[in-house]
């Protein structure tokens, strides 16, 4: 074909133009499966206060008779002793505000609805720092919150199976699961390797994960490795955490505003805050959560977990 034929033959760009092209929803890279919210266990409130009201410390909270016969002794007298002042557990509030034109929402909403892909990313956003506030907040986050009984430090820095089964002796009440950053995982993998001991996988939740002990261990980028999400160095230190959720074991629970008016879901609110002058339309997303560590036993946590170990086989 000549220079001048390809001149005047129909081009890529010309064509473009008429071409119906597939399109996908926006992709939020950021996003992961949340699993800490969907394993734990959550209990809604009516007034957004959860008072944990705990017996008072001591080897046995009442003294009991046993014997074959009461008559000739004396049956022991007196009451379970309770905490004067327990913790209460307030909701914490997380919330942002949507703005989309509605010119851009009238004439930009094919195929997708520009308001809910809009909101949709939002509710992801809130859902991901729920889910870090769980673990990290000051006030109520689980690292936070472990009783100093209930920390241990790692033997030689990486975490080996030894570790984790250090961790089981401090919750061995019924565990639920392991939480741990995935390079922490992986850490704990290699160790398994090391020593022939590869860990079994089961599917859980629509997920798949490794278990120990019977315990699966769950994946969760929120339990930082020096501080973050994504470290760049090989090496690094995290945390791993051992749960017992449920409440009535006395575990370790998630706490949520019940019955809310414009409940989205679980605890998430989203109002219409009405249209502006210029034709901008505005919606508030509030999403209320908090945690509650029933028992000192509920939880333990595994430091200075060390990432960055590596061998040649």
């Amino acid at each position: 074909m000549s220079k001048e034929e390809k001149i005047n033959a129909l081009g890529k760009q010309a064509a473009y133009n008429l071409a119906d092209v597939t399109k996908t929803k926006p992709q939020f890279a950021s996003i992961t499966p949340k699993w800490v919210t969907k394993f734990l266990e959550f209990k809604g409130l009516e007034a957004g206060i959860y008072r944990v009201n705990k017996v008072k410390e001591g080897e046995t909270p009442l003294d009991v008779l046993c014997s074959a016969t009461k008559k000739s002794d004396i049956i022991p007298q007196g009451y379970v002793e309770y905490e004067e002042n327990p913790r209460e557990y307030r909701l914490n509030s997380i919330s942002t505000i949507i703005n989309v034109d509605t010119a851009i929402e009238d004439v930009y909403s094919s195929p997708y609805d520009q308001v809910k892909e809009q909101l949709s990313l939002a509710i992801e956003s809130l859902r991901e720092r729920q889910e870090s506030q769980l673990i990290n907040n000051d006030d109520y986050g689980l690292l936070k919150n472990v009783a100093d009984s209930q920390r241990i430090q790692t033997r030689n820095g990486a975490p080996t199976p030894d570790d984790l089964d250090e961790l089981i002796t401090k919750v061995w009440k019924e565990p639920s699961f392991f939480l741990a950053h995935p390079r922490a995982i992986a850490a704990f993998e290699r160790e398994c390797t090391k020593r022939g001991v590869p860990p079994v996988t089961a599917n859980i939740l629509g997920g798949t994960f490794i278990l120990w002990r019977g315990i699966p261990i769950i994946p969760t980028d929120k339990l930082l490795v020096d501080g973050l999400k994504n470290p760049k160095s090989q090496s690094g230190k995290t945390n791993i955490l051992l749960v017992r959720t449920g409440e009535a074991k006395r575990g370790v629970i998630g706490l949520y505003q019940a019955g809310m008016k414009n409940e989205q879901s679980r605890g998430l609110s989203v109002r219409f805050r009405g249209i502006d002058d210029k034709g901008v339309a505005s919606y508030l997303l509030s999403l209320y959560c908090s945690a509650a560590i029933l028992a000192d036993d509920a939880i333990a946590v595994l430091e200075d977990v060390e990432v960055g170990e590596y061998y040649d086989y």
